[in-house]
């Protein structure tokens, strides 16, 4: 149990008020529904690529790849580096300009003008149902935290944290939660940089931290049995019997790199809904690859620290109903702060938890409202009433969000770690989604009618996978092609699977079928139309250019850890 003292209270309590003043002074520069669900289109390149970067930065970031770590090792750092770097640089340098130019308020409404409707829809309640369970992720790592640790009740706390957040949105809309976001995100790295530093002073040193790391594997390791590498991302991949998670090589390669990171990069609007907010084109394009030097960076905090308390806290468990909070894979970080911070840090360590989980919070509840608002409501409902009464809509199911995510708070409880749950998640709609976007971004013949049941026949093929494995219908082994095959592996794989229909069944029925006019695609497809440009100006300080130095530092980062 954590002991705050006054200064820690006092810290926390400034947070709050803080975040709740930000939301009522941004409130009277909302008056459109523009400025609401898009930031009234007006941001630089940095504030939309740390935003961008800091709506990705919540309680997945923070607990949920830190109790990775402790579960699967270094591997875990591949979310961060190829599960990351190439899809992020991609945005940046292919799709926004078609995103920025089309003038599109969300990803489900760029399907719009390239798909119709129907698929708009479709992409749209997939989106909205995604989201809404993703931020119970927020809400039951928040109030986990709050009571394990500080013996808050675990109701009371997710109630504070969803008013708060639903009170800044509610205000300030769009632009409110980016320029939280911001705060969020500094406040996350001065609250976690101090814990990967002092860990490594008690443990010695990054070589006796790889030492301990391997006596603990080899503790957990059964007589007769190979010990499994924690300490490599790619020279034990070869086989998935060689490595804590059970993954082949290919699992990462194409599961991860080239259908879920792509997909969540490019099309989950939750963060594609920050980089539209850029003022310009070139802004657009800086803001993804302003953010991927960010994302390199983020593993100090969260993979160092997983690794350390696989070190030095020996007896964690997975999450289950018989496993108390403070012993699960969950609590590593926490654990770890317990230990290093006295008063006055411990509040700043506990602000930095609290504004990750807030920042995840408050990115899954715009993104929401604007989908929702702007996809659904004003498509199928009310398709012309006034831009006054689509800013009212969007503050109220601003609050029906919040209301339907702590429902979802409790769906967590059944998985063994918060990233499990997250990339189940991300199989059934973001790696479909991705084969739909890249169809219709880069391949004129795709039509209307193709990229509808592509999509739809690869999100059912990926639940359909999940919930054979579950109820043990369908094994594992054949999914993953792996004896040992993790959770984890199970979900980049059936990702794999959904991308692979949507992929054939799209170009299959595009043959079939009769593509728009070339007129009709122009904006909106390579091929169709002249790729925008964002206009004459030295070498450095053009877009590709940064793009290829974050690709030469995200190689030498695998090379090292090889």
């Amino acid at each position: 149990m954590f002991r705050l003292h006054a200064v820690d209270l006092f810290i926390i309590g400034f947070y709050f008020v803080f975040v709740l003043g930000v939301g009522w002074y941004i409130k009277h520069l909302t008056k459109t529904s523009k400025d609401f669900f898009q930031a009234g289109r007006r941001q630089t390149a940095w504030i939309a690529g740390v935003s961008f970067i800091a709506a990705n930065m919540g309680a997945l970031e923070l607990m949920g790849w830190s109790s990775a770590t402790y579960q699967y090792g270094m591997l875990a750092v591949h979310w961060y580096w190829i599960g990351a770097i190439p899809a992020i640089l991609f945005l940046g340098i292919f799709m926004m300009p078609f995103y920025h130019v089309s003038r599109t308020h969300s990803v489900p409404g760029y399907l719009k003008l390239r798909f119709g409707e129907p698929t708009r829809i479709l992409s749209a309640v997939t989106f909205v149902v995604m989201t809404l369970l993703a931020s119970g992720i927020s809400m039951y790592s928040m109030g986990l935290v709050l009571e394990t640790f500080l013996g808050w009740d675990f109701n009371t706390s997710v109630a504070i944290t969803a008013a708060t957040v639903c009170a800044y949105v509610v205000m300030g809309g769009l632009t409110s939660a980016i320029f939280n976001e911001i705060i969020q995100f500094c406040l996350i790295w001065a609250g976690s940089m101090l814990i990967p530093i002092i860990g490594l002073i008690e443990v010695g040193g990054w070589n006796n931290l790889v030492q301990k790391v391997g006596e603990r594997a080899a503790a957990l390791t059964a007589p007769g049995e190979p010990v499994l590498d924690r300490l490599h991302i790619w020279s034990t991949m070869g086989s998935g019997a060689d490595n804590p998670m059970g993954m082949h090589w290919l699992g990462i390669a194409f599961g991860l790199c080239f259908v879920i990171s792509a997909g969540y990069w490019t099309g989950d609007f939750l963060v594609v809904q920050r980089v539209l907010t850029a003022k310009d084109l070139r802004s657009a394009k800086m803001a993804p690859i302003i953010g991927s030097y960010f994302k390199m960076a983020i593993p100090f905090i969260v993979i160092l620290p997983g690794l350390i308390g696989f070190a030095l806290l020996p007896d964690l468990q997975p999450a289950s109903a018989g496993v108390s909070p403070s012993e699960s894979y969950n609590a590593v970080l926490p654990l770890l702060m317990q230990r290093y911070f006295g008063p006055g840090m411990l509040g700043l360590g506990m602000v930095a938890l609290i504004a990750g989980f807030m920042s995840g919070m408050a990115g899954n509840v715009s993104a929401f409202a604007t989908v929702w608002t702007y996809d659904l409501y004003r498509s199928l409902i009310r398709p012309e009433a006034s831009d006054r009464h689509y800013l009212r809509m969007g503050r109220w199911c601003t609050v029906l969000g919040v209301g339907i995510s702590i429902a979802t708070t409790y769906i967590v409880m059944h998985f063994s770690s918060i990233m499990d749950y997250m990339q189940a998640l991300f199989s059934f709609f973001i790696a479909p989604l991705f084969a739909t976007l890249l169809r219709g971004m880069f391949w004129r013949r795709t039509t209307a009618t193709a990229g509808f049941w592509g999509l739809l026949l690869g999100m059912t093929t990926s639940i359909g996978i999940f919930m054979s494995v579950r109820l043990e219908v369908l094994d594992p082994r054949y999914v993953t092609m792996s004896e040992n095959a993790s959770a984890m592996a199970v979900n980049m794989w059936q990702a794999g699977w959904s991308f692979i229909v949507n992929f054939v069944v799209t170009v299959v029925l595009s043959l079939l079928t009769t593509p728009k006019p070339l007129a009709e695609l122009k904006g909106l497809v390579y091929g169709a139309s002249a790729v925008p440009h964002e206009g004459p100006e030295p070498w450095y300080m053009r877009p590709a250019f940064w793009a290829w130095v974050s690709l030469g530092i995200f190689v030498i980062l695998n090379i090292t850890f090889w």
